[in-house]
């Protein structure tokens, strides 16, 4: 489980197509510290680390995952959000992220606000209902709260700190996003569903 609140930026060092695609990943981590076997979300998939360096882990990342994500953009030097799972007593800052990409969200709209950028995305038909005006997202990762929702549009507001903390301050027209819905909203839906 992750919080959503990213951590670090790292940049895409090297992408290889195995029998699955490989990705080694710069970081500011401590690796010392990380675990082969341990979860990494990197912008918003949980994938495990398979291999590690002094400043940097590697990862495989299956076809059906690839397929689900925007991870297939990736190519040296792409910068990626990145966070690592929970551990028990660590802060709560942003809502439960699973790092389980529900699927891809257009960027359609960008315009500033003072310092701040609104970004604009379009959900996809299946995903848009779970998607509330005040409820959150994950968004490549990042936990968000949306301003907005208007049909399968919805408004996120980037204040210059996440811009910086984040991959945020690269957004794109047109950039597809992994967009992970809220788990809660999941829920309700499953259970309006089934009563």
């Amino acid at each position: 489980m992750f919080t959503g609140i990213i951590t670090d930026t790292g940049r895409v060092r090297a992408v290889e197509q195995r029998g699955d695609m490989r990705a080694r990943i710069g970081t500011a981590y401590d690796t010392a510290r990380i675990e082969i076997g341990a979860s990494i979300a990197c912008d918003g998939v949980c994938l495990t680390v398979v291999g590690l360096g002094p400043d940097w882990f590697d990862v495989d990342i299956s076809a059906e995952t690839v397929s689900k994500t925007n991870l297939s953009t990736w190519a040296e030097g792409k910068r990626v959000n990145l966070e690592r799972a929970l551990k028990v007593g660590d802060e709560l800052g942003g809502h439960i992220v699973s790092g389980h990409v529900d699927g891809l969200a257009e960027v359609v709209g960008l315009r500033d606000e003072g310092d701040s950028t609104r970004v604009t995305l379009r959900a996809p038909d299946d995903l848009a209902r779970f998607i509330a005006p005040k409820g959150s997202v994950a968004l490549n990762g990042t936990s968000l709260t949306v301003n907005e929702v208007t049909g399968h549009e919805f408004g996120i507001n980037f204040i210059p700190h996440t811009k910086q903390v984040t991959t945020w301050g690269d957004v794109g027209m047109g950039d597809m996003v992994n967009l992970e819905i809220d788990t809660l909203a999941r829920y309700v839906a499953r259970l309006a569903q089934a009563g």
